[in-house]
């Protein structure tokens, strides 16, 4: 359905032309995070990606720990919905909740599930912007542990939203191996890239909490 450019640098998130025949921002139709810190862009790559989203009407889809990079650009956590705080539990069988099973991106997993992989606690997230589409099942984990920060038990483990004319999704199944070798998570990972590439629909309007 596309072909796949797999960079550990940063130099073809640009809008500049670079020389030789090197691809950049405005050949690609989406751009994938799985990353952390802060990564080597300068301020104009930087507006470029916001541009390429906001602007372009193209995809941003951040894996894991997309969301535990860049906290010194805020716009970029507007982006994606939130940012890394933490991880309560560490890796353990975790119980999800889809609240949106009509949605394409996650129609094939069952009503509840457990996946063991290491699931991030989201702060400046809010359901005022993006639709969550799973989320931990809040009568199902310690909610003692001592590095929980969110007081309204709301975990929400994969969303999406419109940026704009563009489109971003966010999960953070993906630390373990054996999560990214379900099908069900490569199947959610796949509809949501044919999303964010607009081949495909799926509603984004953010709601309450279900």
């Amino acid at each position: 359905m596309w072909d796949t450019y797999i960079r550990t640098d940063t130099q073809l998130l640009t809008k500049k032309k670079l020389g030789g025949n090197a691809k950049t921002l405005d050949y690609f139709d989406a751009v994938v995070f799985y990353t952390t810190g802060e990564l080597d862009m300068d301020a104009q790559q930087k507006a470029d990606l916001l541009s390429f989203v906001r602007d372009d009407g193209k995809g941003f889809i951040a894996v894991h720990s997309g969301i535990d990079t860049f906290y010194e650009w805020p716009e970029y956590g507007e982006m994606t919905g939130g940012y890394f705080d933490l991880h309560p539990w560490n890796q353990f069988n975790a119980p999800v909740v889809v609240e949106d099973p009509a949605n394409p991106i996650v129609a094939h997993f069952p009503k509840e599930f457990t996946i063991m992989d290491e699931i991030y606690q989201v702060k400046n997230f809010s359901r005022d912007r993006v639709r969550v589409l799973m989320s931990l099942d809040a009568s199902k984990i310690d909610l003692n542990n001592k590095n929980i920060r969110r007081t309204d038990k709301d975990f929400a483990v994969a969303w999406l939203r419109n940026y704009g004319k563009g489109r971003v999704f966010y999960s953070t199944f993906g630390h373990r191996e054996d999560a990214w070798n379900r099908p069900d998570v490569q199947k959610m990972y796949l509809e949501a890239v044919k999303w964010a590439m607009g081949m495909s629909q799926a509603e984004a309007t953010p709601r309450p909490k279900q």
